[in-house]
């Protein structure tokens, strides 16, 4: 099995209409990663509109981040929601005031 070049932490998102299979999808692909979801939110908007942040722990991740990127979104292809992952120090440089 590869080891990760990934270290510390990242920011995951997930945006589309709600329908059954969001949750597990990701969470599943994250686990089969070996990267740990640290803290969790998630609320549907209206009945309809699904919207997640997770943030997680790459350091023991079973792949490179640009693979599990790549996992992510095409997991949001499929269910035609919208999945990212930003690295922790990344996200919290673009959202400073």
């Amino acid at each position: 099995m590869p080891t990760s070049i990934s270290s510390g932490r990242a920011i995951v998102t997930i945006i589309g209409l709600d329908r059954v299979g969001i949750i597990a999808a990701v969470t599943g692909a994250l686990a089969e990663a070996n990267v740990n979801i640290l803290d969790i939110s998630q609320s549907v908007l209206r009945e309809e509109v699904f919207t997640m942040i997770m943030m997680v722990d790459l350091a023991k991740a079973r792949v490179p981040y640009e693979e599990l990127s790549t996992r992510l979104k095409d997991i949001g292809r499929d269910l035609k929601v919208q999945v990212e992952v930003q690295r922790e120090d990344i996200f919290k440089a673009m959202h400073r005031i």
